[in-house]
């Protein structure tokens, strides 16, 4: 009998997560409000309900009677996996881990109890505390959402005037009513991708990240190996198993987001989900495995440790995100790059007809590059000659 693995959210994103439970022979059940999701046309059945209702979800699983939980690149379900695996009884983090992992407030607490390297921060309901915990910090600041994805509701504030700004836009954004404000560490933005399984922190994997440049650096792109790792690695390593420890995160991917600033590296924060952007395939190709395959089989409790077992150095790579630098309607995309075996995807998700505008957000995106190489300089250059033979023919709207 097929082993039942409900998968949270049903858009491009989770697609490759369908593919490969498929693959390993089990039934998939797309979880996801109702709408015009290309994730439904790769499950085996699907269960509208609103994944960022843990109880509802919770209701639902039981219901059909799952074997396993899972999702990719998507924050919005990580309560109710955490609430589900504990109710059922099933292989992931636990419902309290789950809660810090999605509230940044709660997880900002853990780490600092733990003694984890973060950014000074402080709760604020109102303009008092606001005005209170800015005499306190030293600016630039940011202004932060706990409880929304990405980058939204996050600012970046250079004086108190933009400050009272951006935390009446943020109080109007969350569905708190309270958000963050901390300090802006300003460094080199990088991430670490890892697993754990049964307490066993199975890999760690540091990785360069490209970023665009909002608000907020948000990242488009990732590469590895990290360019800093013989001097900062040791230091990684310990600050990345002590966040995990501290959101008492387990049997679930993890995805980190750091920031190196000279000879220290700080957490801003963590998730227990694999990340976006193309992560998942970067691991995949660094480790030479199906890492989507690795997901859904840890949640399906099987033991995936021996897929990082590898001693020598990994295959450097990178991915990249495509989009536009410009308005317009799609009138053709022109790609003259051939197929090649160092270029593992090269995809786009916008077709002749579609809208694009300049990219502002993971809603920009139009696609994605994915290479592998003898080095990460390799990478590189290769990208900007891929990059040069890729164009859009865009008319007004």
């Amino acid at each position: 009998m097929k082993k039942r693995l409900m998968i949270l959210g049903a858009s491009y994103s989770q697609i490759p997560l369908y593919q490969a439970a498929r693959k390993l022979g089990a039934w998939t059940i797309a979880a996801s409000i109702p709408g015009n999701y290309s994730g439904f046309d790769y499950a085996d059945e699907a269960c509208y309900v609103d994944i960022s209702n843990p109880e509802a979800v919770v209701q639902a699983a039981q219901k059909l009677n799952i074997d396993g939980i899972a999702t990719c690149s998507l924050d919005l379900g990580m309560a109710s996996i955490g609430a589900v695996s504990e109710a059922l009884g099933l292989p992931g983090p636990k419902r309290e881990a789950a809660v810090k992992a999605s509230n940044k407030w709660e997880m900002k607490k853990a780490l600092v109890k733990a003694g984890v390297q973060t950014a000074a921060f402080y709760r604020i309901s109102g303009e008092e505390e606001l005005e209170a915990a800015m005499n306190r910090l030293p600016f630039p600041v940011i202004i932060k959402a706990v409880d929304l994805m990405g980058s939204r509701g996050i600012y970046r504030s250079n004086t108190k005037e933009e400050a009272r700004f951006n935390f009446r836009k943020t109080m109007e954004q969350t569905g708190k009513d309270y958000c963050l404000i901390e300090e802006f560490i300003q460094g080199e933005i990088f991430g670490v991708e890892a697993m754990i399984q049964n307490g066993q922190i199975l890999y760690q994997l540091p990785n360069n990240i490209e970023a665009f440049q909002g608000d907020t650096p948000t990242p488009v792109g990732h590469s590895v190996p990290f360019r800093h790792l013989k001097r900062l690695g040791t230091q990684i390593c310990d600050q990345v198993e002590k966040a995990i420890r501290a959101l008492d995160l387990d049997n679930c991917p993890v995805n980190c987001d750091m920031i190196m600033r000279g000879d220290n590296v700080y957490v801003i924060e963590l998730t227990g989900r694999s990340g976006a952007t193309g992560i998942a395939e970067m691991v995949g190709i660094y480790y030479d495995l199906n890492y989507y395959e690795t997901i859904v089989r840890l949640a399906l409790g099987e033991d995936v440790s021996g897929g990082f077992c590898k001693k020598e150095q990994g295959v450097p790579n990178l991915t990249h995100t495509l989009m536009s630098d410009r308005a317009g309607k799609v009138k053709e995309i022109i790609n003259e790059n051939p197929a090649a075996d160092d270029i593992e995807d090269l995809s786009f998700n916008i077709e002749p007809g579609d809208s694009v505008r300049p990219y502002q957000n993971g809603r920009d995106r139009i696609g994605q590059i994915i290479l592998k190489g003898e080095s990460l300089e390799v990478c590189e250059s290769r990208l900007r000659e891929i990059l040069a033979g890729i164009h859009l023919v865009l008319e007004d709207e």
